[in-house]
């Protein structure tokens, strides 16, 4: 299991958006965001990461954590 974690979710709840509709403001593939936010994908362009920061009003932190395991 990766020890970083997507906190996509906490953010698309506290904005009260789904990932539907971030998908359609960012044009990133639902496909795609799925499988960020399930915490499956292996990498992330500073592209996406932008685009996903500007839209939720947030800093990479606060969408990434690092938890290593105990």
């Amino acid at each position: 299991m990766m020890a970083i974690a997507v906190k996509l979710d906490d953010l698309l709840l506290a904005r009260q958006m789904t990932l539907t509709d971030l998908s359609d403001r960012i044009g990133i593939t639902l496909a795609n965001l799925s499988i960020l936010k399930t915490g499956k994908a292996k990498a992330m362009r500073f592209s996406t990461l932008e685009a996903i920061c500007t839209e939720l009003n947030c800093q990479p932190g606060d969408l990434l954590a690092f938890e290593p395991d105990g």
